[in-house]
């Protein structure tokens, strides 16, 4: 398994990734994807296993800490300078390869590019089924967030990088 930046021609399997991991009122779209391949190229990886596609995460770098809606918009950037805070705005793995700590990987080499460049922390929302996932990995439940993505309760998630 490598993982690697993002390239124009992983949009249909991280489409297909994202609707085999989250439910229709909260996965995105090949239109969000494109936008996100674009503006956040240095800010998104894949894990490859061979020539698929096996998993992916995806996130801007931001002042604020926390996520907060306006950051899901096709439109957003990552801050050009360092420091700040890196966001995931996805994890998400190939059902083929769940259970490999694919995530994991993907979540320490995404922390490590953040760590490189400067970022203070790496957060994050999940809902409450994925909080252990997240404390296995360093990160610390900040509570229910204001957003109720597809109905349901999502919670903030937060690692500082040293």
């Amino acid at each position: 398994m490598q993982i690697t930046p993002v390239t124009p021609s992983d949009l249909a399997a991280i489409v297909a990734i994202e609707r085999a991991g989250f439910s229709a009122a909260v996965a995105e779209d090949e239109a969000q994807y494109a936008a996100r391949i674009h503006r956040l190229k240095d800010d998104f990886l894949v894990a490859r296993a061979g020539d698929r596609v096996a998993g992916f995460i995806v996130g801007p770098a931001t002042t604020a800490p926390r996520i907060a809606d306006w950051m899901y918009a096709p439109g957003t950037e990552s801050i050009a300078a360092g420091g700040g805070h890196q966001m995931v705005l996805t994890l998400a793995v190939d059902p083929a390869f769940r259970g490999r700590g694919l995530g994991s990987r993907l979540l320490a080499a995404f922390e490590e590019q953040a760590r490189q460049r400067g970022r203070r922390s790496v957060a994050l929302t999940c809902l409450a089924e994925r909080i252990p996932f997240y404390e296995k990995n360093g990160y610390f439940n900040q509570g229910p967030a204001a957003l109720l993505l597809g109905g349901e309760r999502w919670y903030h998630q937060v690692k500082a990088l040293n």
